[in-house]
């Protein structure tokens, strides 16, 4: 018997990391890196414990490592673009994008992801 595969959540990290007033701008890799590591210790709440989690950072906060529990994903460009990519890739596997970004959503909702925003995974 074939075991269901894991819900890929793909997180926006310049959108969820933006989206409180809270100094990021100063230290955008630590910003990222804080976020990463808070995905890796609690998940995302109100999923499924079978998640695979990926982090898509861009610009300033490229360079930022993978972790037990997170992959990061360094876009060589738009975060946005290298999102909708991983979407694509996943198939027919179930997908969940975390952003407030509206053209984005927009995107991954026409391949078949389902979305939410920043809060659920910044408590």
């Amino acid at each position: 018997m074939e075991e269901t595969p894991a819900l890929l959540v793909i997180v926006d990290g310049a959108n969820v990391v933006g989206s409180v007033p809270d100094g990021w701008w100063r230290d955008r890799r630590g910003a990222a890196e804080r976020l990463r590591d808070r995905l890796a210790a609690n998940g995302v709440p109100h999923l499924a414990e079978r998640a695979e989690i990926v982090l898509v950072v861009e610009g300033a906060a490229r360079g930022v490592s993978t972790v037990p529990g997170v992959r990061v994903e360094a876009a060589p460009g738009s975060g946005d673009d290298r999102i909708v990519e991983l979407v694509e890739q996943a198939g027919p596997r179930p997908a969940l994008v975390v952003t407030a970004d509206r053209e984005l959503r927009r995107r991954v909702s026409e391949l078949g992801a389902e979305v939410t925003g920043p809060r659920a995974v910044r408590g």
